[in-house]
């Protein structure tokens, strides 16, 4: 093989390894820093094939996709009425700038990490501390997630990282807390059970009272009614012995005597003490004496 040919294969070598050497490419899920001599010289949002200049531009790499920070141990919180909770949260974030994010934390995820960590810590702590433990448990606990991405957000940005979403995933009292809590809540309980039966019972007692009340009026009227009918009915009958007994007024006394004379004696063992001169007899001394007539 002649030194020209040699040379030749060399040269093509070194071409190859050069060209190698500034091409790279980036993946949909990255960013690229195109550094030039610790400067960064252009940042590479777009995937695909790219070129830098061999021995003096070097690439870097950085996460487009958003990214999780959980918290294996949860974070203890006090409360405006002075209990500690414990909120167990989660914190998902991405990459947007990743210039800044590269001039602000070195491009160290770890870094990042803890700026964010730290940030919405304090701001929990600061939404935490205006309010009760059961409003942080489950009555605006929403609206406290959402505060805080907006909060965290905002100082996120100045570090060229979004804030996605801020979750808190549980609130837990902790054991010294949660039974002064329970106890409070039993009480709680109690007080609005003893309401409801004290309500409950005057409520009983008015229905009560509002039935004798009906009772009495019932019955009053009843009566009222039987009187008015009895009063009408004694006043037909009377009026109806009026007429039969009027062509003979006598013989309406002389009925009514015996009447009261089947009263009196209804039985044989009756026995009535009256003196012999008493109207009680008068139909029975004249009947003779009619009799004779």
């Amino acid at each position: 093989m002649s030194p020209r040919i040699n040379l030749i294969g060399a040269i093509v070598a070194t071409i190859l390894v050069v060209l190698a050497m500034s091409i790279f490419t980036v993946d949909q899920r990255q960013f690229a820093l195109v550094f030039q001599l610790g400067e960064v010289k252009r940042v590479i949002t777009d995937p695909g094939l790219n070129f830098k200049i061999p021995m003096i531009q070097n690439v870097r790499y950085f996460e487009k996709r958003i990214i999780t920070l959980d918290n294996n141990d949860p974070e203890r919180f006090i409360t405006s009425e002075k209990k500690n909770v414990l909120v167990d949260s989660f914190i998902k974030w991405r990459i947007v700038d990743p210039k800044l994010y590269y001039i602000s934390v070195g491009g160290d995820e770890a870094r990042a990490k803890i700026r964010l960590n730290q940030t919405v810590n304090a701001g929990l702590r600061e939404e935490f501390g205006k309010r009760l433990v059961n409003d942080v448990i489950s009555g605006e606990r929403d609206k406290i997630m959402n505060q805080m991405r907006e909060k965290a957000d905002l100082d996120a940005r100045t570090i060229g990282v979004q804030i996605v979403d801020v979750r808190i995933k549980r609130v837990e009292l902790p054991n010294e807390v949660s039974d002064s809590v329970y106890r409070r809540m039993e009480a709680e309980r109690k007080r609005v059970a003893n309401e409801l039966r004290s309500e409950g019972s005057a409520e009983a007692e008015k229905i009560r009272a509002d039935a004798d009340r009906q009772r009495e009026v019932i019955i009053a009227e009843a009566y009222r009614d039987a009187q008015k009918t009895k009063g009408e009915g004694d006043a037909k009958a009377t009026s109806i012995y009026s007429q039969a007994f009027a062509p003979s007024p006598e013989f309406y006394a002389f009925y009514r005597s015996l009447e009261a004379y089947r009263g009196s004696f209804g039985s044989k063992s009756d026995i009535i003490v009256l003196e012999p001169s008493s109207e009680f007899f008068k139909y029975m001394k004249n009947a003779g004496h009619d009799k004779g007539k």
